[in-house]
């Protein structure tokens, strides 16, 4: 054990004696470290925010969504969830306490809106009143569509708080008259401030009653549905999830050996897929990145190579003193160990910061979150680089003749 401090205390005496060329051997070191860190925090943070976002649908809800193969997309055929599936849904299920359909009325990108002169492209919803229920989102002021709104086709709609914004609406808007289309709707609710995920606004739709939408579009039978589900108990949500599909494909006469056009999954489940996917993103941007740490250790080796040779009268002078060859390639090896792992903890504290740095930028990016197992990694890394890349120069170190070292000019 004293051998080892003894050898630590030389090695950090030498890196203290040659400061600006220490910090300069593992500047890609840090580079490597600090990039890592800042990729790996930045993802993180989304995968938080995923499971914050879906953990609000709750754990008893089912999602349903049309679902095209690739082979159909290249022919040009898309799967939809029918008007006729929701019907068959809605006959057929049973221990639902919520139903509600979902579909985009100006088509999937959205459409323009206005108020008066001002003007604004925004998503355009249509669903039923059970959509607050499903989605776990309710009006700031004013109310929600109600039964009676779809039943007679009102024209009355409910705003995000980023639409109300961009329509340059008062801040209690209830009552006015926006225009969808050629259409006039009453606005009588403003929805809760869900906030940005990946900078895409959660506030920026209008949704209308799901009888009013259908009589917007030109043709109801090409409308592309998400149905939301809710189960009255979740012990019963496997049962309800294969009863769903069953239904389903009845409903759209799927032959028994043919694939499922259309997907169920749960909160939990879309939150994984997300998050996995997320994750696969993280760990190739960190692989990436992560090569700087090869080049790095590539320029410590390099140095460490430099300093044997500058310190051969020394390394002689401690040979002949009796100086064990193992005691000379350990001092050398804990020299470009503690480099790499010093490196490494400056590199996590610019990556972290950078992290920071860059969710508080960059608008609806999440707060940067850095797991402690992905620091501690980045340094035991960084150590193993030290180790790998230095024990070349050491082991050179210890074998120097001593002889032949002192006569070194």
């Amino acid at each position: 054990m004293t051998d080892v401090l003894l050898t630590l205390e030389a090695a950090f005496n030498s890196i203290r004696a040659h400061t600006l060329r220490s910090l300069l051997t593992v500047l890609g070191i840090v580079i490597g470290v600090a990039s890592v860190i800042a990729v790996v925090s930045i993802f993180q943070g989304m995968s938080a925010s995923i499971s914050e976002q879906f953990a609000g649908l709750g754990a008893n809800n089912l999602s349903v969504r049309a679902e095209t193969s690739f082979e159909d997309q290249l022919q040009g055929r898309r799967s939809r969830i029918a008007i006729s599936d929701y019907q068959r849904l809605h006959d057929s299920v049973q221990h639902l306490a919520e139903l509600s359909p979902t579909f985009d009325v100006l088509g999937d990108h959205g459409g323009n809106v206005s108020a008066g002169r001002v003007e604004a492209f925004t998503r355009v919803i249509a669903s039923s009143p059970s959509y607050q229920h499903s989605r776990q989102v309710y009006p700031r002021i004013g109310r929600f569509i109600t039964e009676a709104d779809n039943d007679s086709r009102r024209r009355v709609c409910v705003l995000g708080e980023t639409l109300r914004e961009n329509l340059n609406l008062p801040a209690n808007p209830l009552g006015q008259y926006i225009r969808i289309g050629s259409e006039w709707f009453k606005v009588v609710g403003i929805m809760e401030e869900r906030g940005e995920v990946f900078g895409f606004s959660q506030d920026d739709f209008v949704l209308m009653p799901f009888a009013t939408g259908l009589a917007l579009v030109s043709d109801p039978a090409q409308v592309d549905l998400r149905i939301d589900l809710q189960a009255r108990d979740r012990s019963n949500l496997e049962f309800l999830r294969d009863r769903v599909e069953q239904v389903l494909r009845q409903s759209r006469r799927l032959a028994a050996s043919a694939p499922d056009d259309f997907k169920v999954e749960t909160a939990d489940q879309l939150g994984d897929s997300l998050k996995t996917l997320i994750n696969l993103v993280t760990t190739v941007f960190a692989g990436v990145v992560g090569i700087s740490l090869v080049v790095g250790g590539i320029g410590i080796m390099n140095i460490m190579l430099v300093s044997v040779t500058e310190r051969t009268r020394e390394i002689g002078i401690c040979k002949a003193l009796g100086a064990s060859s193992r005691s000379i390639l350990l001092q050398f090896l804990g020299e470009a160990v503690l480099l790499s792992a010093l490196g490494g903890l400056i590199g996590v504290a610019i990556g972290y910061a950078g992290g920071l740095l860059a969710s508080s930028l960059i608008p609806g990016l999440p707060a940067a979150v850095v797991p402690w197992w992905t620091a501690l990694l980045s340094v035991a890394f960084s150590g193993l680089v030290g180790v790998i890349f230095g024990l070349i120069p050491a082991a050179k170190a210890a074998r120097l003749d001593p002889i032949e070292a002192l006569r070194y000019e």
